[in-house]
């Protein structure tokens, strides 16, 4: 089961800094998601949904299972091809993770000029993800337990002092 995170933070610019800082904490294999959304609250109130593309995790997968496929069949590079092409067209059909119409309801919430960042994270090594908070922010809404709501809390209100 994956827990529903939403933190805002004072721009979209921030918040597009936080993203790419959560995806290099995935491909670190630090965090495994199923979503991430930056829902941005633009100027004149509208909101705006900006989702990162799973196209290129869907190219990875299937360029590594098309090259194995490929090596049974003696023609691996025909067959990585193939997976990456397969994989990234998954990858940008598939519309799974957080429900559009909730996010647009938060970002409904949000100051003017403002976003968020909303991850669905289905796994999480949090103890080191929590150290590596740099940018301050507010938790918006979380379904984690209590504890880790606080240890998130913490860091995030910790986060750019001097240590």
């Amino acid at each position: 089961m994956s827990d529903l995170v939403a933190i805002a933070y004072p721009d979209v610019e921030t918040a597009r800094e936080v993203a790419k800082n959560v995806g290099e904490a995935q491909k670190a294999h630090l965090i495994e998601l199923d979503d991430l959304v930056i829902v941005e609250r633009q100027g004149d109130g509208k909101v705006k949904l900006h989702q990162p593309s799973l196209a290129g995790a869907g190219a990875a997968g299937g360029a590594l299972w098309g090259g194995l496929i490929g090596l049974i069949f003696f023609m691996p590079l025909f067959g990585m091809a193939i997976g990456a092409a397969s994989g990234a067209a998954a990858g940008k059909l598939s519309d799974a993770g957080v429900n559009d119409q909730f996010m647009k309801d938060l970002g409904e919430k949000l100051q003017p000029g403002s976003a968020a960042v909303i991850a669905l994270v289905r796994q999480a090594n949090l103890e080191k993800i929590l150290a590596e908070v740099k940018i301050p922010g507010e938790v918006v809404q979380t379904s984690l337990t209590e504890d880790s709501e606080q240890a998130l809390k913490d860091a995030l209100a910790n986060a750019g002092t001097p240590a």
